[in-house]
């Protein structure tokens, strides 16, 4: 299918600071005034201009995850791509996940931004240590969902022939970085799962819900460990982890799940304000807290459901601090909620497999921030640290969020592949924040 392309207005990049220990230049100046003021500046917007064709005329794209490697330039980072190119075609009255591109391998990439522009350094697939994938036949991956009668059934991109299911799939959605031994992290929503690979791509080992081992028998290549809380199990279809982050001194990951989990049932999920939020000892690789964070209040808003208000994306400033990316399903004049807050946890209670039973006849999930009082559950204290839409903010899914240093912020959006020919584009966007997280 032949894509029609257009270019969204890219708004002007500030320039480059240019003040010496004495003498300040005009843009120096401002940064002060408006630091002054406690007010964000938006520091420069770089677009992927010219997207390579992955066939089928689908354009390159999808970025959703950001993180920027303390040590490498300041305009260099690493995003990823999620499944790869994805619709839905309804069919009667079945509505039918397609992939189009079924061979697509998800990727990190290399990335830098100068002079307005994203650019792509390097393409890292993600691959299996030994063997072939059942659906590419070699040993790139794909990015097909894992589990008959847990995943959404694939068909290809008419809807029309079912796709086998590929048990080394991954929709990734984060990367983490861990200085210690030099490897990423990459967080799956499907089953949720959290994987370990290499620098060049290949796949270490994967982290899933308690009792679910024996489901990947057929999936030798790849090392399981069943150490995720089983509650994890519950999650929503295409609703799982959608963040991950390792604290600068390599110690803790945490992970934030997208939505509420359905705990009991969809509906408890589709009420919910709880979104679970896990932190892993890496020495260990075993789970050592979890945190009940709440999120922003749809009966506040107008025409926002609860469930679509969820986590895109953190970052771990340290142990105890989290930049959180919190977001509404809405693009452009309609969105209500573009939000990064920093959360602290230090005084939040650990919910670790205490509260997946019911506690004073409701699930975590059910509860309200009254019934969360009442059973003694204290959620991470929220800051709000920048409101995107202040800035018109024109995309949906704002769904990659990395510090570059203290005080300067980075965010990329996922525009889809533009698989609806739309015309969304893929952009970076950066800003100086008026004091130091830390």
């Amino acid at each position: 299918m032949k894509k029609a392309w257009r270019t969204t207005a890219s708004l002007t990049v500030a320039a480059t600071l240019l003040a010496s220990a004495v003498v300040y230049t005009a843009q120096a100046a401002d940064q002060e005034e408006q630091s002054a003021k406690g007010t964000p500046r938006l520091a420069g917007t770089y677009e992927l201009k010219h997207p390579a064709e992955l066939g089928n005329g689908i354009m390159q794209g999808g970025f959703s995850a950001l993180i920027h490697l303390p040590n490498d330039p300041k305009n260099v980072f690493y995003t990823t791509t999620d499944r790869g190119p994805n619709g839905e075609i309804k069919v009667g009255d079945e509505k039918r996940r397609t992939f189009p591109l079924q061979n697509f391998t998800p990727s990190i990439y290399k990335i830098s931004v100068e002079k307005n522009a994203i650019t792509i350094l390097e393409t890292i697939p993600l691959s299996l240590p030994a063997g072939n994938d059942p659906i590419t036949g070699t040993r790139l991956i794909s990015g097909v969902s894992n589990l008959e009668g847990e995943d959404e059934v694939p068909y290809d991109g008419e809807a029309k022939t079912q796709l086998a299911y590929d048990p080394y799939g991954l929709d990734v959605e984060g990367i983490a970085y861990n200085p210690n031994d030099d490897t990423f992290w990459l967080c799956d929503e499907y089953r949720p799962s959290l994987v370990q690979v290499k620098r060049d791509g290949t796949i270490i080992q994967r982290l899933i819900p308690r009792g679910e081992k024996e489901r990947f028998a057929n999936a030798p290549l790849v090392p399981i460990k069943d150490v995720l809380p089983a509650i994890y199990g519950t999650r929503n279809q295409n609703r799982g982890f959608e963040g991950v982050s390792i604290t600068p001194d390599g110690k803790w990951m945490f992970a934030a799940v997208q939505s509420p989990l359905a705990n009991p049932d969809a509906k408890a999920a589709k009420a919910s304000r709880v979104l679970r939020i896990v932190k892993i000892d890496l020495k260990t690789g075993k789970p050592v807290a979890e945190f009940a964070y709440l999120t922003t209040d749809a009966a506040q808003l107008k025409g926002v459901q609860q469930y679509d208000i969820v986590i895109s994306d953190l970052h771990a400033i340290n142990e105890n601090t989290l930049l959180v990316d919190e977001r509404d399903k809405n693009a452009g004049k309609d969105a209500q909620v573009k939000k990064l807050f920093t959360v602290n946890l230090k005084s939040a209670t650990n919910v670790l497999g205490t509260y997946d039973e019911e506690v004073n006849g409701k699930t975590l999930e059910q509860m309200s921030e009254s019934d969360l009082k009442q059973a003694k559950v204290k959620v991470p204290s929220k800051r709000q640290v920048l409101d995107l839409l202040a800035y018109d903010y024109p995309f949906e899914k704002v769904e990659g969020v990395t510090m570059v240093d203290s005080s300067t912020v980075a965010l990329v959006n996922d525009n889809d592949f533009d698989i609806d020919n739309t015309g969304t584009t893929t952009q970076l966007w950066q800003f100086r924040l008026p004091t130091k997280l830390k």
